[in-house]
Order: structure tokens, then C-alpha cells, then sequence
């Protein structure tokens, strides 16, 4: 590992040991200094989840963090005491917190796990903000965000990574301790970041509790377990993310009612949807517009930066039509989105000012046959099982300003053409569809599966796979965007560097892209 990586986790995961002690001392002086600590029965090491921020606005964000002296307490509460606790923040734009941009005070309880989600308004845009929260006498790790720009004004650059697909039992988090130390605006992460599942995995790392997880309880002890990570902590204390989930922090492959893999009754799933939906939640930094109402979370919306990108997150689990095969993929009712979301993300579209406009969802866009020859097979948990609705969508983002579409779940990295017509070769390219491989999940991983020859050679507006580990770092300003996949070679032991697999560049008006020695 880079010793630049180990000296930033150190610096913001680790720096509460030494500016908590200075500020209890008093020698940071009483501006920056927490309030006296209050009376009340001792909580000690509170903050072993970490600390984290969100969905950056121009004069805000969302800062979490959640209360969890043991983490792993059977009964999902992470060892706190059943009551209301009151929990102080600060925010300030110098590390030592000698001077504070704002501070104040907020209850949570057992109903919510002792998770806190702070809103902050009225901070300077495009600044760059340390954070921290304090109970008694306990101090959290310092976390760092940026705000974005103003909406609409001139932005030369923006940097962001996007990633997906975490499984704890597959891999080391090694990927994550390297994007820790990029230097990023945002970080978009595209779902899976639990699995549910009872696997052990071969690594030393199995999950808790050792069975699919179906209970409030039971998400909340897995989404601790996978917050425990000090790498992935460090990359949350790093920047802000902008979350949406997947299937697995539900159930693999789920849609809106219906359970993929078992035979339950629609009120059943959707209670344990109620319980993965609401626990999500409670370990995420979203803003009080996501927080669950029974079974239905609000996940979709949009960020703006600057007059430079517009990038909507989608939701493509809650009201999408269940899978069917191949036969019935051409029904022109079937959908994805929904007809709320679907209404939203065309307005948006139409009404974007943006150079460049971006979908950060969750499945393959694309079209995308696995069969060699004149058969055909497509996959039927991705946009080719909604194929008139995925084609409406690709001809609404021809008539976009550079329009670019970001996918997590696949577990490889794909650069894509998105066709005017995908069955013609020949037709336009219309939009740039990034796919990225996984953090961990698949585990080690390989250059190409043998399957991949014939998904070139049945695509040719596929232009690239690989299936190493890792994440696709974005440069992105007025004239071209530059994508970056950034892999590890292994996961099965900490520690490995990271290296630059291939470089794509997508010119400002000019849709697809341009490979890069």
C-alpha cells in the first residue's frame, strides 16, 4: 500500500485520537473547542463506524455517522443504551478546528440505531470542510467534504470516482484505501454495497451473522460489519459519496414486490424490504428527503456542478416490472424505472444547461448478447429485459448535451457505445456508456473470462472488458472526460497497488470514445 494512502487514513481516520485530546485540553481555545461535556452515565468508543458525508449541494451537505460501541451486538443496536442521546457536531474549514464554520447539537435514539444525519446549509460553495461529532467525552474520526459550486456558474474541472459491488467475504478492501487517497470532488457509488447472503467466503472474512440476513436487526449488524472496515471508513472520511443501492442490499435481483429467489407472498417481501430499506438508510449519509417511509425510499434525484455536469442517480429496484424471458423483453408497458421516475428523468433531461449529462444507475444499459452466432441471450435483470423503455431513454439522451451513462453490478469494467440503433453497427453513436468492475465482489478477478470473445465479437459497440478489481476515476471539464480504470490484481490478501488498466477519453460533442496509450 502507497505510504501516501496510510499517511491520509492516519490523518483522517485516526486524527480524532490527537485533536480530540487538544480540544478537551482547551488548547485549541474555546471558539473551536467542544462545549463541556455533559453529565449522564459514560459512553466510551462510540464512533467505530466511522464517519461520513453526502450528497454535496452548493451550500451544503449531509453529514453521518452512526453510535456503535459494539458494533456487532446481536441485537443490531450496536451495545447503546435504549434511550436518547445527544450527539454535538462541528464543522470547520481548518483541520485543527481553531476556527468553526458551524456547529451544533442533535438527539438520536434507538428507533433510528443512533444514526445521525446532519443537513448543513449556508456553507461556501466549492469550499472544502473538516467535520466531527462528539458524545461525553468521545471524540469521532475528522472527516473532510467539499461542497459543489453554485448551479449554472463556470466549472473547469470536476473529479469523481465511481464504484460498485463491495462483498466483505470476496475480498480485502484494498481498492477503497487507494481511492482514499485521490484527490476527488465526489465519489458515486452504484449499489451492492452489502450482500446479504450467509456466505463465509475463504478469506478469514465471513459474514455475521452466518445466514442470509432477513430482520431489521440482522441488516443493521450486516451493514455494521461492513462499515467496521477502516479502509472503506477512510474513504468515506475522504469526500462526500452519492449513494444508491442495488439488489444485494436487499435480495439478489429483487423488483418492487417480488422477491428473485423465493416463492413468498408480496406483503412478506415487502415487510423485509421495509427492514433492508430503512437500515440502508440509518448507514448512509442521505438527507431526510430519502429516509424511508415503510417499504419505499425516495432514492432517486439529481446533483448539479457548476454549469459542467448534471448527474441524475436512478433507482432501477423499486418499481421495475419482474424479469420474464427473452420472448416477452419487447413489451412496450414493461418498465424499469417506473412512470414517476421516468417522468422525472425526461424533465430533467430536457431542461438540463449542462456540458455534460449524466445517468449514474445500477445495471447494464446497453444492449448486450451472450450467445455466438444467429441465437440470441440477454441478460434479464438489466435494460435489455425493458428493451422499449431502454430505447426510449437512449433516444431522449441523443437530444442531450454529451450524454454519459455510469453502471456498477457486473463486476468488470466495459466501455461502451450506446447505438442509435444497437442490431446496426453502422448507426450513430448517440451516448457513452462507462461500466465498472466491482471493489471486491467475484474476488481476485482476471484480465477477460473466455466468454468475453464471443460478447466482442455479438457487440461490436462493446469496445473494452476487463474483469480486475477496482474503480474508474473521472476527469471530466468543458472539452473532453477522461475515465481512468484504476485496478487491483488481487483481493485475496491486503495490500495490493494499484495501476492504471486503460484510459478512455470522450471528446465535448462528440459521443464515444477515444482510447489512450
Amino acid at each position: 500500500m502507497a505510504g501516501s494512502a496510510t499517511t491520509r487514513r492516519q490523518a483522517l481516520v485516526g486524527g480524532a485520537v490527537t485533536l480530540g485530546a487538544a480540544a478537551l485540553g482547551g488548547a485549541l481555545g474555546a471558539p473551536s473547542a467542544f462545549a463541556a461535556a455533559p453529565r449522564g452515565p459514560v459512553i466510551t468508543e462510540p464512533f467505530s463506524l466511522g464517519v461520513a458525508s453526502g450528497d454535496p449541494r452548493h451550500d451544503g451537505v449531509v453529514l453521518w455517522t452512526r453510535l456503535a460501541p459494539d458494533p456487532l451486538a446481536e441485537d443490531g443496536l450496536g451495545g447503546m443504551p435504549a434511550r436518547t442521546v445527544e450527539v454535538e457536531w462541528q464543522v470547520s474549514h481548518r483541520e485543527d478546528f481553531s476556527t468553526l464554520a458551524a456547529s451544533g447539537t442533535v438527539e438520536t435514539g434507538p428507533e433510528q440505531a443512533h444514526s445521525v444525519h446532519v443537513e448543513l446549509e449556508h456553507l461556501r460553495p466549492r469550499a472544502d470542510y473538516f467535520y466531527r461529532f462528539r458524545v461525553g467525552n468521545e471524540i469521532s474520526p475528522v472527516g473532510r467534504t467539499r461542497t459543489a459550486p453554485v448551479p449554472g456558474t463556470r466549472l473547469d474541472r470536476f473529479a469523481f470516482a465511481f464504484a460498485s459491488c463491495q462483498s466483505y467475504t470476496h475480498g480485502h478492501y484494498t481498492a477503497q484505501a487507494h481511492l482514499a487517497d485521490e484527490d476527488l470532488d465526489l465519489v458515486a457509488f452504484l449499489g451492492d454495497y452489502i450482500y446479504e447472503t450467509g456466505d463465509q467466503g475463504e478469506i478469514g472474512r465471513g459474514h455475521f451473522p452466518g445466514r442470509e440476513v432477513r430482520s431489521l436487526a440482522e441488516y443493521r449488524l450486516r451493514h455494521a460489519q461492513y462499515k467496521t472496515d477502516h479502509n472503506l471508513q477512510a474513504a468515506h472520511a475522504a469526500f462526500p459519496w452519492a449513494v444508491v443501492f442495488d439488489d444485494h442490499e436487499l435480495e439478489n435481483n429483487w423488483a418492487d414486490d417480488t422477491s428473485y429467489g423465493e416463492d413468498v407472498p408480496p406483503e412478506e417481501f415487502l415487510l423485509r424490504r421495509e427492514h433492508a430499506l430503512k437500515s440502508y438508510y440509518e448507514h448512509m449519509p442521505l438527507r431526510a428527503a430519502q429516509r424511508p417511509a415503510g417499504p419505499d425510499l425516495h432514492l432517486y434525484r439529481r446533483l448539479t456542478f457548476g454549469n459542467l455536469v448534471d448527474m441524475h442517480l436512478l433507482d432501477t429496484r423499486q418499481y421495475r416490472d419482474a424479469q420474464v424471458e427473452d420472448s416477452e423483453r419487447d413489451d412496450p408497458e414493461r418498465t424499469l424505472l417506473g412512470a414517476d421516475q421516468r417522468r422525472w428523468l425526461s424533465r430533467g433531461l430536457a431542461d438540463s444547461t449542462a456540458t455534460w449529462n449524466v445517468l449514474a444507475q445500477q445495471v447494464f444499459f446497453s444492449q448486450r448478447d451472450f450467445a455466438e452466432g444467429g441465437a440470441t441471450n440477454f441478460s434479464n435483470d438489466a435494460w435489455d429485459n425493458y428493451r422499449v423503455e431502454r430505447d426510449g431513454v437512449r433516444d431522449e439522451l441523443a437530444g442531450v448535451s454529451n450524454p454519459v451513462v455510469l453502471t456498477g453490478d457486473v463486476h468488470a469494467n466495459y466501455v461502451v457505445d450506446v447505438k442509435a440503433d444497437f442490431d446496426d453497427e453502422s448507426s450513430a453513436t448517440v451516448a457513452t456508456e462507462l461500466v465498472g468492475t466491482s471493489f471486491t465482489s467475484g474476488r481476485d478477478g482476471v484480465e477477460q473470462n473466455p466468454g468475453d470473445a464471443v460478447q466482442l465479437t455479438e457487440n461490436p459497440h462493446i469496445r473494452f472488458i476487463n474483469r480486475n478489481r477496482g474503480y474508474v476515476r473521472n476527469t471530466v471539464t468543458p472539452t473532453e472526460w477522461t475515465a481512468d480504470y484504476r485496478v487491483v490484481d488481487y483481493v485475496s490478501e491486503p495490500g495490493a497497488p494499484i495501476r492504471d488498466r486503460a484510459r478512455f477519453v470522450i471528446d465535448s460533442g462528440n459521443p464515444g470514445v477515444r482510447p489512450q496509450k
